[in-house]
């Protein structure tokens, strides 16, 4: 099984930067490029974390970190849309049809 999920996600004949989820719905990154947008999306929330303290007042808590994390999201999905395969609900590999074309390059 694993070895048919690594085959999956090197079949990038678009050269996509995310690829559906297996199981779910989704993106899971396979190419350098995904990989380091999912980075800097990690570090940008690590430093606005680090902003905060135990006496920050809620609207500093708003300000500095609640709306910069729904921005920086808001910037994953748009990257993750127009840089990846078109997202829907699937459960295990797409199963191949008769002429030969899986469901995915559909």
């Amino acid at each position: 099984m694993f070895k048919r999920y690594i085959a999956y996600l090197k079949d990038n004949p678009h050269g996509y930067w995310f690829k559906r989820r297996l199981y779910g719905w989704g993106w899971v990154p396979v190419t350098w490029q995904g990989w380091l947008v999912i980075l800097v999306y990690i570090v940008s929330l690590l430093i606005l974390a680090f902003t905060l303290d135990e006496q920050s007042p809620p609207q500093e808590v708003m300000f500095t970190f609640i709306l910069p994390l729904v921005l920086l999201t808001g910037t994953l999905i748009r990257i993750c849309y127009k840089k990846g395969e078109k997202p829907h609900w699937q459960w295990g590999l797409p199963e191949e049809k008769p002429g030969g074309d899986d469901v995915s390059k559909q």
